[in-house]
């Protein structure tokens, strides 16, 4: 049974379930303090809630109706469950509109392009975007930034952390001539705090880290978001057996896949390119090679038009393939000026 079903008001729902706890399990897995933590509601609410969970939970192993499989579900939930997963904006409406939304929660994305293009940008923004607070309709988390390479820069960080306060003040001060608004807590201090920042120098490195997340996060619930920046690096230098790097990277991705799942968070995977010799000519592909294409959901291919910087949709199995424009200012990724679009990539 999933968590939406339970008898509770539709706000309880809501932060429920953008704190991650989608189904029964993951609710009776925590004590009331945590959950009343995590989903941001009383302890007393809490208390109700797991009381309401554990009747649900009698009721069925009573009733006979528990698959004798566990994870059993059906086409109706999942189309509820994915209908309301949270989703983290890039700051661009152009480029949120054509990933639905913002970058998924529970899904592998995979963001690839040039040297140049704004990779580790658009990482550095939804290591800040992730922590707007709920009521500014974010997800209230924090970010855990793996830099492979060493091109993650504290001081764009903080440049993007005052630009997204002052973009809050200025909606708090819009909102406070119309409507009641929330006062603005964050400061930029406070956003370069959650973000967990780890720097890794070699391929083994950089999987023991990936085998340790899991018990990080579980001390960490508040984590809505793993960048790793890149995905590519080690394994391009330091690989000479490509049968072993192949089965290394897929056994990668499945823990990185099994962590979206269990956390209910956005893992997004930078990725750099290639030439490949298709069709009589070389042209720019995403790197790792085709066996790694079918590692993520979602995959977002980065390049230029021009002077113009394009984001396009190649593969998901929810989102149709369309291209946006996006630009990179001293206050982070926004609205490119110029309205010309082609779908057309590289």
């Amino acid at each position: 049974m999933e968590a939406w079903r339970l008898p509770l008001s539709s706000s309880i729902r809501g932060k429920l379930i953008s704190a991650g706890y989608t189904s029964l399990s993951s609710i009776s897995s925590v004590s009331s303090s945590d959950l009343a933590r995590d989903a941001n509601i009383t302890e007393d609410e809490a208390f109700e809630i797991l009381k309401l969970v554990n009747q649900s939970s009698g009721s069925s192993s009573c009733n006979g109706s528990g698959s004798l499989i566990n994870g059993a579900k059906n086409a109706w939930d999942m189309l509820h469950e994915e209908e309301s997963l949270p989703r983290i904006t890039t700051s661009c409406s152009d480029l949120d509109n054509i990933l639905g939304g913002g970058i998924s929660c529970r899904d592998v994305t995979e963001i690839g392009g040039v040297p140049g293009i704004g990779k580790t940008q658009i990482g550095i923004q939804l290591s800040v975007n992730v922590q707007i607070p709920r009521e500014f309709g974010g997800l209230g988390g924090k970010a855990i930034y793996i830099d492979t390479e060493g091109s993650f820069m504290v001081e764009r960080a903080l440049q993007i952390a005052e630009a997204c306060v002052e973009d809050m003040e200025e909606y708090t001060g819009y909102m406070h001539k119309h409507f009641k608004a929330n006062q603005v807590q964050m400061k930029p201090k406070d956003i370069l705090d959650n973000i967990f920042y780890f720097r890794v120098c070699s391929y083994t490195e950089q999987i023991a880290l990936v085998n340790h997340l899991d018990k990080f996060i579980s001390e960490n619930k508040d984590v809505k978001v793993v960048i790793v920046d890149s995905i590519t690096f080690h394994f391009r230098q330091d690989f000479d057996d490509l049968v072993q790097r192949t089965r290394v990277l897929s056994e990668m991705a499945l823990k990185f896949m099994k962590l979206a799942k269990k956390f209910s968070l956005a893992v997004v995977l930078l990725n750099q390119v290639t030439t490949k010799y298709t069709e009589g000519s070389f042209q720019l592909a995403l790197a790792l090679g085709d066996s790694w294409s079918h590692s993520c959901t979602n995959r977002v291919i980065l390049y230029w038009n021009g002077d113009e910087r394009y984001a396009y949709i190649d593969k998901s199995p929810s989102l149709p393939s369309a291209s946006a424009s996006y630009t990179v200012t001293s206050r982070g990724l926004r609205n490119s000026s110029s309205s010309s679009k082609r779908v057309k990539m590289m």
